[in-house]
């Protein structure tokens, strides 16, 4: 017992630095033109929408609850420590997207209806992730050395990388020159959100 306790940790000591390099890295990656994050909304309580739930009136939809402001504000301390101290950020039009961009406390938050979620329609799925693939290259394109955040939901985020995330899961995604998808480092909220 006394060796499998050893043996752990010296795997930990052994494993830190280069987990801390991994993320370390983050700041620089999301600043080298070819990377953007993803992030789900944070943590907002329920499934889906109210049946007749409208975009421009907050109370008729699924909302932030008080550990997704958390969540979402810890993200936000998280990737200051990553290096991200500021963005190009951009937000779903639900109320659950917008509030956790504003809490990460990037900066400006610009609506984009190329990260809206749709869930209630999938055939939309095709389109709404050409219109994301858009947003990406135009975004890198305008601003090459400055992190650009979406946020969005798992539908948008699963249709981009196929990966399926948690809510107030981060995604760092690489792209070409064009905006498309190559591949992703995974950030749960476990981790962001200490």
């Amino acid at each position: 017992m006394r060796q499998l306790r050893w043996l752990a940790a010296l795997i930990l000591t052994i494993s830190g630095p280069f987990v801390s390099a991994a993320q370390a890295d983050l700041g620089a990656d999301l600043r080298d033109g070819r990377h953007v994050l993803l992030m789900r909304h944070a943590d907002a309580p329920g499934y889906g929408d109210p049946l007749g739930y409208s975009l421009s009136d907050c109370a008729t939809q699924r909302n932030l609850g008080e550990l997704g402001r958390q969540q979402a504000q810890r993200a936000g301390e998280w990737l200051a420590r990553m290096g991200v101290r500021e963005g190009l950020v951009y937000s779903s039009p639900w109320c659950r997207c917008l509030d956790t961009a504003r809490l990460l406390n990037k900066g400006p938050v610009q609506t984009a209806d190329a990260l809206g979620s749709f869930f209630d329609d999938m055939s939309q799925e095709r389109r709404q992730t050409r219109a994301l693939v858009d947003l990406i290259r135009s975004s890198l394109a305008q601003t090459p050395r400055r992190p650009v955040l979406l946020i969005t939901h798992h539908v948008n985020i699963q249709a981009f990388t196929g990966v399926a995330v948690g809510s107030g899961d981060i995604v760092i995604a690489r792209v070409d020159d064009q905006g498309r998808y190559q591949s992703h480092r995974l950030f749960p909220a476990s981790v962001t959100s200490r």
